[in-house]
């Protein structure tokens, strides 16, 4: 079965301002009408870079419904709903599906992590009931499990998972997942440095970090990619490599939140666990930011 992707192209992993008093709603809008106005095809509201793990259910809920309306049909967005039990998954999918979102993403269950048929109970229980296409998120250098080719083939059959997030940055693990699923499957890659390679090969597009601070440019890389011009897009690659890779200089989202405050976006603190960035590792993503007249 063919499965048309919940969107092609840039879809931003938009990052979440924070003030004293919580979450920052007024610049959280000014922050989506940039994405609109520059391109980005997609939004992914509280996913990893947007510090999800220190956002408590409320908060969660309260910010998937302003992102609704704010952005009043103009892009695409997704929520991200993972969790280590399955249960809260649910629920939080369930916020999404009352908040109209146009999909959920859905992370690798982490600290407890499970095997491969706990990964495939885990997706599918979420996926059979909540009534929003699902996008599966692979990242095991973060939550220490990571989707075989084959389970995701399992899961591709699921007609309620649209597709997956790749970021394990492992490129032989995403050919044969392409071979395996074939259109039963829409990958995107998780990894800003991968995308003109991974679309290369059938790829819809990125879920991006970058896109966050350069929206334009990641979204025209990915529109070049989408018509064939890779020369285009690898152009463009080469112009923000250094971007892409300075921005996991510490872990995300510590330098794109860096970033933006440094361009004057105002997106505020990070929430501990996560502390400002070290001395050195500043200097380095203000002099790669100069060379881009970013700042």
């Amino acid at each position: 079965m063919k499965k048309e992707p919940i969107f092609t192209g840039s879809c931003t992993a938009i990052v979440t301002p924070y003030c004293e008093s919580g979450i920052d709603f007024q610049k959280m809008g000014e922050l989506v009408d940039f994405q609109a106005k520059n391109g980005t095809s997609a939004l992914v509201v509280c996913g990893t870079t947007g510090e999800n793990a220190t956002q408590n259910l409320d908060e969660h809920a309260e910010l998937i419904d302003f992102v609704a309306k704010h952005n009043a049909g103009r892009m695409k967005l997704i929520a991200g709903i993972g969790s280590n039990d399955t249960n809260t998954a649910y629920h939080l999918g369930k916020a999404a599906e009352a908040a109209k979102y146009d999909g959920v993403l859905m992370v690798t269950p982490y600290y407890n992590k499970t095997t491969q048929a706990g990964l495939v109970q885990h997706f599918t229980y979420v996926a059979d009931r909540v009534n929003v296409p699902m996008v599966l998120y692979n990242v095991p250098s973060r939550t220490g499990i990571g989707i075989t080719a084959d389970t995701y083939k399992i899961l591709s059959q699921h007609p309620n998972i649209n597709g997956a997030k790749e970021a394990s940055g492992d490129m032989s693990l995403f050919s044969k997942t392409r071979y395996l699923c074939g259109d039963d499957l829409n990958i995107w890659s998780g990894n800003d440095d991968n995308t003109v390679a991974m679309m290369a090969l059938g790829a819809k597009g990125v879920i991006s970090v970058a896109s966050n601070i350069v929206p334009k440019a990641v979204a025209e890389m990915c529109d070049a990619a989408l018509k064939g011009d890779f020369a285009t897009a690898q152009a463009i690659h080469m112009q923000y490599a250094e971007l892409f890779s300075t921005l996991f200089i510490e872990t995300n989202p510590i330098p794109v939140k860096t970033a933006m405050n440094l361009m004057g976006m105002g997106v505020g603190h990070l929430r501990l666990p996560l502390v400002d960035m070290q001395p050195k590792n500043l200097e380095t993503l203000k002099a790669c930011m100069q060379k881009l007249n970013l700042i």
